[in-house]
Formats: C-alpha cells, structure tokens, sequence
C-alpha cells in the first residue's frame, strides 16, 4: 500500500513517471527489508534494458524523423488524397487514408498527430470544415500509426513478455485497416450532420497513376520493414537500421533535402523520445521485481478469477482496466507495470500470447486519444490551438466504434490471429 500512496503522490506533485517508478520501487525494497535490498537496484535497472530488442526503437523513431524531415508527408497526403479525395468529406477520408500510409514510416500516435496537425487539420479547416471535427479526425487516425507495424509498444510488450515481435507487427496489420474502414464509415455515416463539403471532382486515372509513381519511395519503407521481418529475411532491429539507411539514402540522393543541421536535430529528438522511453522500462526493473517477490500479479489474477474464470468476462476486465488506467497515465508505462500483473492471468483463460498482445496494444493505443491526459489529444490542441474539450466531444463516434473494434478483435480469436498464423508465428 504505502508503494502506491507513493507512486500516486510523486505523480499528483508532476514528477516525470520514469522517476516516479524508479523511487516508488526504491521504497517498496526498504519496506521488504530496510536498506539491505537497495544493493540490488543497479543490476535490475540494467537487466531492463539489456534486451537486445530494445535496440529497434531508437532506429524506428530515427527512420520516421528522417522521412518526415524530406517531405514524405505532402506525397503520402497527396497519394490519399487523389484516391478517396472524390467522396464528400473528402479531405477526412484522406487524412484516415494517410494515416493508414503514415503508419509504416513512424508507428508513433503522437508523431502523426503532430504532422497532420500541422498540415492536414490547416488544409481541412481551410476547405470549410469545423477545426474540432478536423481535429478528432486526426486523432482517431493517428492511432493507426503503432497499431499497424512498425509500432514501439509492440517492440516493448514483446521484449518483456518473450513474444514474438515479428508476429504481433503481423496481428496488428488487420485492426489497424479495420480502424481505418470503419473510421471512414463514421466520417461518411456523419457527414451530412458535420455539413462536410463534397469534393469538386475526382482525380482522373492519369493523375492518380502519376501520383503514386512519385510515392513509391515512400511506399517502399514499409515494404522493406514487413517484408524483411515477416519474411524471415531480417530481426525487427535489422529492419530497424535498413530503415535508416534507406531514409537517408533518399533524402540524400534522390530528394537531396537532408542537410547535417537537420540531421543533427533528428538525432537530438531521438535521443530525447528514446531517453525517456528506456528510463521508464529501465525504474521499471525495479517495481516489477518488488511486485513479483510480494506476488502481487498471483493475487491479482486469483481476485479476478474469483469474480469469474469466464474467458471473455476476463478479458473485458482487463480491457476496462487497461482504458481507465490510460487515461491518466503514459501507456508504455502502464504496459511495463501492468503487463506482467496482466498476462499470467490471460494465459489462465487461454490466450494465445501473440493474441493477449495485441488486445494490449490496441487498448493502450485508444488510450492515446481519451481525455483527460491522452497525448495525441494534448499534440492536436498544442498544435492547433484548438480546445481539448472541443476535440473530446468531436471524437466520440470515433471512439466508441474503435472500442467495439478493440472488443470484437478480443473476442474473435480467428480474426486476431489470422495474419499470424497464415505466417507461421501462432498455432
């Protein structure tokens, strides 16, 4: 008890969660045995990193500075828009669509929300829609982004738990196209309520041909990064650093828009994104072995199977638990604390690992755009000067149908694990 008061209270006062859990943990060892334990803190902070895997998030998150930085952005947006561009709402349907192209370049909410922010939301308010409604459709979209591969939390939830990497980048290749589908749905279904403009006209067979030739660069990182670990062919971390290469091989040679200043600032970003990722996993070490050595996931697990050991009743359970936490806390942080409290309890009502996965996942992405603390709802408003409360309201219809998505990908098995096991990496 007096962990979580701790924990609780350092949050509450603004200090950064990393820190919170380091010092939090910190204080669960001396209550197990005064200062005796604090000896052992040093090598459970190093054993948390020193997971080869890790290595992949810094050179993900250095592919997608790099692709963003040479103008990639304008010809996926442009690439939308000459494909779905012609419908009414058209430049909603086309911000969904390049999240959906976005995704295999960055796998981070917050970086799509921040380059459609800046871009798409200007354009569409400019095009005659409401700047809040233009704002929620970029935040139901920019979660598309580490739903479908390559995703961060992916890389971490499966070098915590021992999954397979490469099978949870392929499960979560159908929900995030089904998010997009059926985000599309709602901004058709509530177009005429949201008054959305109808599009002048549709782009001719010539200008879409044209269009996607000038996109293919783009199009090929998230060919290479599939393609290489689906295939077999490379690890997640050497598909990671091809990604790099190749980013700065077309910004160098065939865009020529990467300069050493700009480079060097990526690297600064990075570092900074990485930092403080790798200080949450790394305090992490330490709270999850005070955890373990109270058994506090065996508790957990047995007060859960004592209110039902129905398998779905569980896993809405812990569905419920992972979107409540996520709106007040950092998602990769929930995803290292409660991860290991989580999964023994899923693999007592049989779930498949790479399954209970990617229902992790995909509740800690929706969690992203859930107020009061979700980042991509923060980014939007920073960037756009938009109200938080405006976006909220706009973004319900989104929300609820991505919840029923999270749930029916929960419940159906066979759907969730398709791609996987068509692959190889499920049974």
């Amino acid at each position: 008890m007096i962990v979580a008061i701790v924990f609780v209270a350092l949050i509450l006062f603004g200090m950064p969660i990393g820190f919170a859990i380091g010092l939090a943990g910190v204080v669960g060892l001396i209550d197990m045995g005064g200062t005796q334990f604090l000896a052992i803190g040093p090598s459970k902070i190093f054993n948390g990193l020193n997971i080869f895997p890790f290595l992949a998030m810094p050179f993900f998150i250095l592919a997608g500075e790099i692709m963003n930085d040479i103008g990639i952005t304008s010809r996926l947006v442009k690439l939308a828009q000459v494909l779905v561009g012609r419908f009414r709402g058209g430049l909603a349907h086309t911000n969904m669509l390049a999240s959906v192209f976005f995704a295999g370049l960055t796998g981070s909410a917050t970086a799509d929300a921040a380059a459609f922010g800046r871009t798409l939301v200007p354009a569409m308010v400019k095009e005659g829609y409401k700047r809040d409604y233009a704002c929620a459709v970029t935040a139901a979209g920019s979660i598309i982004g580490p739903t479908i591969p390559p995703s961060g939390l992916m890389v971490v939830y499966g070098s915590l738990m021992g999954v397979s990497i490469a099978g949870l980048f392929a499960a979560g290749v159908l929900p995030g196209l089904v998010i997009c589908i059926v985000c599309m749905a709602v901004i058709a279904i509530g177009g005429k309520r949201e008054n959305l403009p109808k599009a002048l006209r549709g782009a001719s067979p010539r200008e879409v041909w044209d269009t996607f030739v000038s996109s293919l660069t783009a199009l090929a990182m998230p060919v290479i990064i599939l393609g290489g670990i689906l295939g077999g062919i490379v690890t997640p971390t050497e598909a990671a650093s091809i990604a790099v290469a190749y980013a700065m091989f077309i910004g160098i040679f065939v865009y020529r828009s990467l300069t050493f200043k700009g480079f060097y600032a990526m690297l600064v970003r990075t570092a900074r994104i990485t930092g403080v990722i790798f200080v949450i996993i790394a305090f992490a070490g330490i709270l999850g072995w005070w955890m373990s050595f109270e058994r506090i996931p065996q508790l957990i697990a047995e007060t859960v199977l004592g209110l039902s050991d129905n398998r779905y009743a569980v896993i809405a359970i812990i569905i419920g638990l992972l979107l409540i936490v996520g709106m007040v806390m950092d998602i990769t942080a929930i995803l290292i604390i409660l991860a290991p409290v989580l999964v023994p309890l899923t693999q007592q009502v049989g779930l498949e690992p790479i399954h209970a996965g990617i229902i992790f996942v995909l509740a800690l992405n929706i969690s992203l755009m859930t107020p009061p603390v979700g980042a991509c709802l923060f980014v939007l408003s920073s960037v756009t000067g938009e109200k938080l409360e405006r976006i909220s309201i706009k973004l319900f219809p989104f929300l609820i149908a991505e919840i029923a998505i999270l749930f029916a990908f929960a419940f159906w098995e066979d759907a969730a694990l398709w791609l996987p096991r068509m692959l190889g990496f499920a049974q």
